[in-house]
């Protein structure tokens, strides 16, 4: 899993609230367990007319935020089906992080599992950094994991709380196989000596 520290990247702006996870990623799509090749679908359903054209006025698809790397989300985002082709989608697309006053809780837990840091801030916190997003593409955000702070276009600091264990292992890049396998050292150790008090098995 790719390790996050800091980003600095243009945000995009989504105050739309209850964003579920089949506007984030419709079902039609949910073809593959591998976590690549989703991000085109991304929010497919807002993005494209049936005919497959651009919707020019959803916000990735403006050429101010095509390459967003954070999005700026209204109020519980993530809920629906617990699906997680969503993170997968977004982390595709290239959001590695997105800022709500809420989300939904095991869309919550995925975003850490897939290398997406999700921050819950206060309305008002909210309110201005997607005041902030509407600037543009000349606004860039800067999200500081390590120091747990938001610094927005305009030099305005945001402090935000998580979790240290989710805090750790996006820091160092362990998803759940990585987490194990930090591990290896002392599963071999294990299985040796069990292998030896237990030859039968």
């Amino acid at each position: 899993m790719e390790k996050f520290e800091t980003i600095t990247g243009v945000a995009a702006p989504m105050p739309l609230v209850n964003i579920d996870t089949d506007m984030i990623i419709p079902k039609v799509f949910l073809k593959s367990i591998k976590r690549t090749g989703f991000g085109v679908n991304l929010f497919d359903e807002m993005r494209y007319n049936r005919d497959g054209s651009e919707i020019p006025d959803f916000v990735l698809n403006k050429p101010a935020y095509r390459n967003a790397e954070i999005i700026v989300a209204g109020d519980n985002f993530g809920c629906g089906s617990s699906r997680e082709h969503a993170p997968w989608a977004i982390k595709d697309f290239g959001v590695r992080c997105v800022i709500s006053t809420s989300f939904a809780d095991i869309f919550f837990n995925n975003c850490f599992k897939n290398g997406i840091l999700p921050i819950v801030l206060p309305q008002d916190q909210v309110d201005a950094l997607m005041k902030d997003a509407e600037k543009g593409e000349n606004a860039r955000m800067t999200v500081d994991l390590v120091n747990q702070e938001i610094t927005s276009s305009d030099g305005e600091k945001f402090s935000f709380e998580v979790d240290a264990f989710k805090k750790h292992c996006l820091i160092e890049g362990l998803d759940d196989i990585g987490l194990t396998m930090a591990k290896e050292a002392s599963i071999d150790t294990f299985e040796a000596e069990a292998g030896a008090l237990r030859p039968w098995v």
